[in-house]
């Protein structure tokens, strides 16, 4: 390696990753239904489109992170899964929005099949799939958001040193009346729903800059 590589290689190292913002799939971008075992289940929320576009105008990263044990139970096959996210992909861009990454946990203690039945480290609200994501994206975990309708969300986000959003969409009104109490980790903001989180990260990233 010449030493202008090297030093183009060693400015990329140092440099401070970006903040982003990670989003649960059922019940935080689309209706929960439990298991999305057809194609027609999938259903994008009110409003998910024009928060992701917000986001995306302002330079945010959108990750999406999800577990999907589904999938390990037997329950609908890898090419649905596939199927869903393409049309995911495509729901949102009919509203000019996208999302930078999509990272998924297949595994399950009570997987039907082997190879998803072990013990992994990405099923939140253990906190791989966000590493990962920080690895492969360049992201900075500590300034960045994650979003969910579930406490194992917000533990995930609480993890990794990220501001959390719990969303009163899918369980998350439930859960914020029923489970929520007796938590150790709270959510640094309760929001009705993605709009409303996103408006709320925005203002707080235009407070920080003028600062």
């Amino acid at each position: 390696m010449g030493q202008l590589e090297a030093q183009t290689s060693s400015q990329a190292v140092n440099r401070p990753g970006r903040p982003a913002v990670f989003l649960d799939r059922d019940g935080t971008i689309n209706e929960q239904m439990g298991y999305i075992n057809h194609i027609t289940r999938f259903q994008l929320l009110p409003g998910v489109g024009q928060a992701i576009r917000a986001l995306n105008e302002r330079g945010l990263p959108v990750v999406v992170v999800t577990n999907q044990s589904g999938l390990a139970r037997g329950y609908f096959p890898e090419s649905l899964l596939d199927t869903v996210h393409r049309e995911m992909h495509r729901l949102l861009a009919l509203e000019g929005a996208h999302i930078d990454g999509l990272y998924v946990c297949p595994h399950h203690p009570e997987a039907k099949e082997e190879r998803f039945r072990v013990t992994c480290n990405c099923r939140k609200p253990k906190t791989g799939l966000l590493e990962q994501a920080a690895t492969e994206l360049h992201l900075d975990l500590k300034r960045s958001f994650v979003v969910g309708d579930r406490w194992s969300d917000l533990r995930c986000g609480a993890a990794v040193g990220a501001t959390t959003i719990l969303v009163l969409t899918g369980y998350g009104r439930g859960d914020a009346c029923y489970i929520g109490p007796g938590q150790p980790v709270q959510p640094d903001y309760v929001a009705e729903d993605l709009g409303a989180a996103a408006r709320w990260i925005l203002t707080r990233k235009l407070e920080s800059a003028h600062r």
